[in-house]
């Protein structure tokens, strides 16, 4: 039986004179308060860049640009090989719904060598995930329901000084993590000025860049266990924030990202 998240990024190969088009198609799983969910379209991207034949190695980074929100139904994503290098490839890329340009990023593949390594961050310190209770997100959020969510600290319960959350996340039903899988869950932080006003705004990521860490050996290793993911806000201001998070299978960092968000205030 198909996972949901695998029917959500499925694409189909279509004709395009130039460049590397594929298609795909919303799902209403993953819809969000407007337009699909961005982490599932930031998955669609991965999937289809490491289908894609000319790929070398890895994903190591993504950034994906929210131009407009995404219509229910069709969109085309135009994959164009920029440079090729030894060890890494660098990508751009725009997604095209009703002749219109929705969508853009850029995306950074590369072969992992071993060298010296350290990790000078360290994980939240976290209950074990079945000591923490499950939460759900209301029916706006469709996306949110396909993920076990279990907040440590910074759950939507009042405002806050803080806009630090640390949660155990996992998809629903188990799935095995891979790097579109791992993409979309470096979107699932909720826009952190809702914990700091204590109420949902309107508000949408404008910009998701995602840094990968991971390699396919220690995303096999973390299988289909959850992970603690952790974020939080720097400033702000002027109709505009930005977030930084990072997502742990156990003492492993497995990605980092930043966000562009913008809001508005409640009337």
């Amino acid at each position: 039986m198909t996972h949901v998240f695998d029917e959500a990024t499925a694409v189909q190969k279509v004709d395009a004179r130039d460049g590397h088009v594929v298609r795909a198609t919303t799902h209403p799983a993953y819809n969000n308060m407007v337009g699909p969910f961005g982490g599932i379209t930031a998955a669609t991207v991965v999937r289809s860049l490491m289908d894609h034949p000319d790929a070398l190695g890895e994903p190591l980074a993504l950034t994906i640009n929210y131009a407009a929100p995404i219509a229910d139904g069709e969109w085309d994503l135009d994959l164009v090989v920029i440079r090729t290098n030894r060890t890494n490839q660098h990508w751009t890329f725009t997604i095209d719904q009703n002749e219109k340009t929705v969508a853009t990023g850029t995306a950074v593949f590369g072969v992992r060598r071993d060298t010296w390594a350290d990790t000078e961050q360290s994980a939240p310190t976290a209950p074990p995930v079945e000591d923490v209770p499950a939460v759900d997100f209301p029916d706006f959020i469709a996306w949110a329901a396909n993920y076990d969510t279990r907040f440590v600290v910074g759950g939507l319960d009042s405002a806050s000084d803080d806009s630090t959350s640390t949660l155990w996340l996992r998809d629903e039903p188990a799935r095995p993590l891979d790097y579109p899988a791992l993409t979309s869950m470096t979107d699932a932080f909720f826009p952190r000025v809702f914990l700091r006003k204590g109420t949902y705004l309107p508000a949408g990521t404008i910009s998701l860049t995602t840094y990968f860490h991971a390699t396919n050996e220690e995303l096999a290793a973390q299988g289909s266990d959850p992970v603690l993911a952790t974020a939080r806000g720097a400033r702000f201001g002027n109709g505009h924030f930005d977030q930084y998070g990072q997502i742990w299978g156990g003492d492993v960092l497995l990605a980092t990202t930043h966000q562009l968000v913008y809001y508005k205030d409640a009337a």
